[in-house]
């Protein structure tokens, strides 16, 4: 896919209050620990990852996606009735019906000519919604959108950890199909794209490409089908961290050729990377499977988490505000979910 007309306006985000160490998870799961002869501080060494956020007790996905909008419509400068489609793209939501986007539609005020819906697809939703959006610019439908998403990982994280406890026959290799729900944070995050006629940043989205290896769809899975938000829910995933890992690398290593075939790139014409934030580890490995720069990469995980389909685009986000872009740059969005899909954008700062 190529764009001519699209560029990345704005973006906002949130960030919880609410620090969550690694080792404080551990320290929670000492019988287990203690049972099985493991060490604390396992997590954060296999990982990287020493702390993750959670939203307060109570706050709906909505609530926060709302808020990094509103941020990244006002950073954009431009006016709501000119927001011709809002797209919610996280797992978590607030229901099962209605989509989660009405009610961030409503609480944001905008036009009622808007189209509206969610998109869901593991980690990769925001990255899919922006696509999305971009398709829906470059085909004249609307001339600017938004794309929002927010995670929130508590519940799943606390059924993680009463499941393990309650596991009278808990053994490591059971123990490592929880490992990745430990590693899960909380964050919202939105990014205006629009019509180049309308953009003041004149960052241009350049296009992509997409490579499915749907044969490991049940490498990670979520049986249950819940929203999140329910108080009495307990959603658990169950993942083989090892498999994700090792396909995940071989599914990004065809699709990063097939990115700079389409956009006629080389590794050396790189200058910023940002990718899905798993581990540290992952972010290594995929780094040098790639062939690429690690300095060109930058990093949240280690104090964010995964965040699912936030992670991306909130670690862009953050780059975005503390100046790390410069004009001119060549950004390359490495997104993959699980399932297995992996969807990469170019885009030139």
């Amino acid at each position: 896919m190529r764009y001519r007309n699209v560029c990345i306006e704005s973006f906002g985000y949130e960030i919880p209050d609410n620090v969550i160490t690694s080792l404080s998870l551990e320290e929670r799961l000492a019988p287990v620990y203690d049972k099985l002869n493991l060490n604390f501080g396992r997590l954060e060494m296999m990982t990287g990852i020493r702390e993750r956020r959670f939203w307060d007790d109570g706050v709906p996905p909505s609530q926060a996606s709302t808020k990094a909008a509103e941020k990244a419509i006002a950073n954009a400068g431009i006016d709501k009735k000119d927001i011709g489609c809002l797209l919610h793209t996280s797992l978590s939501r607030d229901f099962l019906e209605p989509a989660t986007a009405f009610l961030v539609h409503d609480a944001l005020g905008l036009p009622p000519t808007a189209t509206i819906f969610d998109i869901s697809n593991a980690c990769l939703g925001f990255v899919n919604g922006m696509v999305t959006l971009a398709n829906m610019i470059e085909l004249g439908q609307v001339k600017a959108g938004i794309v929002v998403a927010s995670e929130s990982s508590r519940h799943i994280t606390e059924a993680t950890i009463e499941e393990i406890l309650n596991d009278p026959n808990i053994t490591k290799a059971k123990l490592k199909l929880h490992f990745a729900s430990l590693t899960l944070g909380s964050g919202a995050v939105a990014v205006v794209l629009t019509h180049s006629s309308l953009s003041r940043s004149r960052h241009k989205l350049l296009g992509g490409v997409l490579r499915t290896a749907s044969q490991h769809n049940h490498l990670c899975r979520i049986e249950k089908d819940t929203y999140f938000f329910e108080p009495n829910s307990r959603p658990q995933m169950r993942t083989d961290f090892q498999g994700v890992l090792k396909n995940g690398l071989l599914l990004a290593e065809e699709t990063w050729k097939a990115l700079k075939r389409e956009l006629r790139w080389h590794n050396s014409d790189v200058d910023k990377v940002f990718c899905h934030q798993v581990s540290v580890v992952h972010q290594d490995l995929l780094f040098d499977t790639l062939g690429l720069d690690e300095s060109k990469g930058f990093s949240s995980v280690e104090y964010l988490g995964n965040i699912g389909a936030v992670s991306l685009p909130i670690t862009l986000a953050i780059a975005v505000d503390e100046g790390r872009l410069e004009p001119g740059d060549k950004v390359a969005m490495l997104g993959i979910g699980s399932g297995l899909s992996c969807l990469m954008l170019g885009a030139e700062w």
